[in-house]
């Protein structure tokens, strides 16, 4: 820095040193050092696997089949209750097929079955909007009646609910 006329001023970097190439994104970097971590269990594949298994699979084989695993030979190991596992194993050939149309490219080249439980279905997730007694929401009603904007209107609606039915 140097002063100019009593102010403070920056002085500007040299073309091409460190500092004129000023802030860089740290993306590059992150998945240098995070590549091998990932690359050991499939990385962004099987992230995207189990992100759409439903729909890659269909409904029926999600609820009895669950991704665990994708080593770098292409074998992916899944988790099957053992009630449908021999047919999963006969059916291999059908879900592999339907595993590389969704990834675009011939990712998995076999399958390795593990029996045992699935993991835990995600938490049931209680409504976003309480229901408010009847004196609550006539509340609610009475302070929005003034309100032109039925978008805003229902907006504010909801907000009370859940304002109220949290409590607050």
């Amino acid at each position: 820095m140097s002063a100019v006329n009593g102010q403070r001023s920056v002085a500007h970097p040299e073309p091409g040193s460190e500092r004129a190439r000023g802030l860089r994104t740290v993306g590059l970097a992150v998945s240098k050092l995070g590549a091998p971590i990932l690359g050991k269990r499939g990385g962004g594949l099987l992230i995207r696997l189990k992100a759409d298994w439903p729909a890659i699979v269909g409904a029926e084989w999600a609820a009895a089949t669950w991704p665990t695993a994708l080593g770098r030979d292409g074998g992916l190991k899944l988790r099957t209750i053992s009630t449908v596992a021999l047919e999963v194993q006969h059916r291999a050939p059908l879900l592999i097929e339907r595993i590389n149309a969704y990834l675009g490219r011939p990712a998995v080249t076999r399958l390795r079955l593990v029996q045992g439980p699935l993991p835990l279905p995600p938490p049931a997730r209680r409504p976003l909007v309480p229901t408010l007694a009847a004196a609550e929401a006539a509340l609610i009603e009475v302070q929005l009646r003034d309100i032109v904007d039925p978008e805003l209107r229902g907006a504010l609606a909801r907000l009370g609910q859940a304002v109220i039915g949290a409590g607050g």
